[in-house]
């Protein structure tokens, strides 16, 4: 691609080469298997990130009943998004893969015919009004999300490090503010530091100072410490797993102010 070219379509062809890789050749079994997503199958995964970008290209939703399913809870948002799922829970994987990938091509093109006032135009987006490039940087990390719910459940961990995972974990890193002070009620001038060990290490510190921020300086001897892995911090801060079962399973580790690190742990999840 050329040199110049907006970083966000770059990363968004990356994501969707890398789960075009990663489905091509699976068996109807593997396309079959749960996700730790209520009701999702590793084909839903797939339907989901095609009906989204058909979205995105203007299409309206399939015109199916998806009342009948539980795990829905009445939400009308996800019920719509679920439309797309559903219109396709009897079309075979390889078919909705190749969906995927006509329906990327489209999107690129679609992508870079925006101009660079319309990359930076304010609008809608799953986190509230945010310039379209942030908007396109949630959809790599939605889509980079939902290549390891498809990890986890074929048990074939990977694509945890490069450009794409940058994006995703600054998404996560730009949450931890709010997980820290918010949700688990960190008192102002303690400290949390999130170590993130093996491919993409790091470690990412929050200092509470009147409110939650993450900053740049690691402290010394931070009020508390948790130390775990992307896949397992990816899991948590998408509601995948229980953040003290993740603890008991000796895949999180809590240091100093030990209440205080569960407490985070525990809120981890911020996304849907």
């Amino acid at each position: 691609m050329p040199a110049d070219l907006e970083p966000m379509i770059v990363r968004l062809t990356e994501e969707w080469d890398e789960l075009v890789d990663l489905c091509d050749g699976l068996s109807d079994d593997e396309w079959a298997t749960p996700t730790e997503l209520p009701g999702w199958t590793v084909k839903d995964c797939i339907s989901h990130i095609v009906g989204i970008e058909l979205m995105l290209l203007g299409e309206a939703a399939p015109d199916v009943d998806v009342s009948h399913l539980p795990h829905l809870a009445g939400d009308p948002i996800n019920a719509s998004l679920e439309a797309w799922v559903e219109a396709r829970r009897g079309t075979p994987g390889a078919d909705v893969l190749s969906e995927l990938r006509s329906v990327s091509i489209r999107r690129v093109a679609a992508l870079r015919r925006l101009s660079a006032e319309e990359w930076d135009a304010v609008g809608f987006s799953p986190v509230g009004q945010v310039p379209y490039r942030t908007f396109m940087e949630v959809r790599v990390f939605d889509c980079w999300m939902h290549e390891q719910d498809i990890r986890r459940a074929l048990g074939r961990s990977g694509h945890l490090e490069g450009d794409v995972v940058e994006v995703a974990l600054g998404r996560i890193v730009g949450a931890l503010g709010f997980v820290v002070g918010k949700r688990a009620g960190a008192p102002d001038g303690s400290s949390v530091v999130v170590d993130v060990v093996g491919p993409s290490e790091r470690s990412i510190a929050v200092v509470v100072d009147g409110r939650a921020s993450v900053v740049d300086a690691i402290p010394d001897q931070p009020t508390a410490r948790i130390r775990l892995g992307l896949e397992v911090l990816a899991a948590l801060g998408g509601g995948r797993r229980d953040g003290d079962a993740a603890i008991a399973a000796g895949d999180v580790e809590l240091l100093g102010d030990v209440d205080l690190a569960r407490r985070v742990v525990r809120s981890l999840p911020f996304t849907p």
